[in-house]
């Protein structure tokens, strides 16, 4: 990283203090203050450099700050930034085309966030269930996996297995049934006449990067076809280039009815999520049903756009799928040697250290004290998530580092 030293009027320490008493603790980051960021590298107040190995959960997949992006959104501030549905921008169109395009679906609902994504396209299967399907009023279900990590909005939460996500924030929206991940029976018994969709993700990231047995993501798709209900797949975190390809249902050459997206298509700058699905499926709503105010502003219109260019030229999939093999060899050296196992595709891996050696906070911290920065998940697991423009180089190091540390315990 090129830019010059961060200059603060207060300390890291300092700064974290500050927190305390004004920001509610429904975070625990690690004691690391960033104050400026370029492509695989962020600074601290006080002038650290540290290894980025965890891009905002997957939303920097094009790293931090990438030119093509901030130009993007340089030019759109000057210009416009806001105008709300009520009334036409002059970007969304276009940002629309080439999203649908690039998914190889017919129509996109722009939204701000992740969950926004996922509570918008529970709407819509509902909707489509009683307007198309002929479910009856108010009987509409979804069938979903356990372990799931879909936002934690109340009626996501509702149908999460993780009790630290629901404890304390009942009562919970009923219609959801849970079935165990990558089984296909399961799911299946589970599907009746009231079934709008599966809601799955191709990869479950939150969980710690577990990746469904070959030909999974085809036998849901198989069995949602001849059952008559929709497969929505949510590819906030495992979309845009992050598994060496553009999406993760890619692998097995599967077309869901509605893919979901958000983090990455944002490029870091802004927020912003998308519903993208078959004409047949997001025509149900009608104007009044569903909205926001942000959704589709010009500048995240701008910002997506840029993003989907990026992604049209293929060199970021690419990228994943060859840094991708880097990381698997290194990962595999290190089995045996502190790590119990790992699932990695691409560019995003979930490593499980052996418990005698340290949690995976322990290690995350270890890490950070190193100059790099991952996040642990599940106890002894930790998640690897770095830009898809790291560097060959980078990546040996920072798995290097990790050799190291476990070879001392943390």
């Amino acid at each position: 990283m090129t830019v010059a030293p961060s200059r603060s009027l207060r300390s890291s320490a300092e700064l974290i203090r500050a927190e305390e008493p004004v920001l509610a603790h429904n975070y625990h980051p690690l004691p690391v203050v960033v104050a400026r960021a370029e492509g695989a590298w962020v600074e601290d107040v006080e002038g650290r450099r540290y290894l980025d190995m965890l891009a905002g959960y997957s939303a920097l997949n094009f790293g931090h700050r990438h030119p093509a992006l901030i130009e993007a959104a340089h030019r759109q501030l000057d210009r416009l930034t806001l105008t709300s549905r009520a009334f036409h921008n002059d970007r969304l169109a276009g940002f629309a085309e080439s999203l649908a395009a690039l998914t190889g679906l017919d129509m996109v609902l722009p939204m701000n966030t992740g969950a926004e994504a996922v509570e918008s396209a529970v709407k819509v299967a509902r909707k489509w269930a009683y307007d198309v399907k002929g479910v009856p009023a108010d009987r509409a279900t979804i069938v979903v996996a356990a372990d799931n990590f879909h936002g934690r909005t109340t009626t996501i939460v509702s149908f999460s297995t993780d009790e630290s996500a629901r404890a304390g924030f009942g009562p919970f929206t009923p219609g959801f049934r849970v079935v165990p991940y990558n089984d296909l029976a399961a799911l299946e018994a589970a599907i009746d006449e009231t079934t709008a969709a599966v809601l799955i993700e191709p990869i479950q990231g939150e969980a710690g990067v577990v990746i469904p047995d070959d030909g999974y993501l085809r036998g849901v798709r198989e069995v949602t076809r001849r059952t008559g209900c929709l497969f929505i797949a949510d590819e906030i975190q495992s979309g845009l280039g992050r598994t060496g390809r553009t999406l993760a249902v890619d692998h097995e050459d599967v077309v869901p009815d509605v893919v979901l997206l958000g983090k990455a298509l944002g490029g870091g700058i802004v927020p912003v999520s998308a519903v993208v699905a078959r004409r047949e499926v997001l025509q149900v709503l009608r104007p009044g049903e569903h909205g926001s105010t942000f959704g589709g502003n010009p500048l995240a219109a701008a910002v997506g756009s840029a993003v989907v260019e990026l992604l049209e030229t293929g060199e970021f999939q690419r990228r994943a799928e060859e840094a991708g093999v880097v990381l698997r060899d290194g990962l595999t050296a290190l089995v045996g040697k502190g790590v119990r196992s790992f699932r990695a595709r691409g560019l995003w891996a979930g490593v499980d250290i052996d418990p005698a050696i340290g949690t995976g906070r322990e290690i995350s911290e270890s890490l950070m004290r190193e100059g790099i920065l991952v996040k642990d998940t599940h106890g002894s697991t930790i998640r690897l998530a770095p830009p898809l423009t790291i560097t060959n180089e980078d990546l040996t190091m920072a798995l290097g580092t990790l050799e190291e540390i476990l070879r001392k315990g943390a």
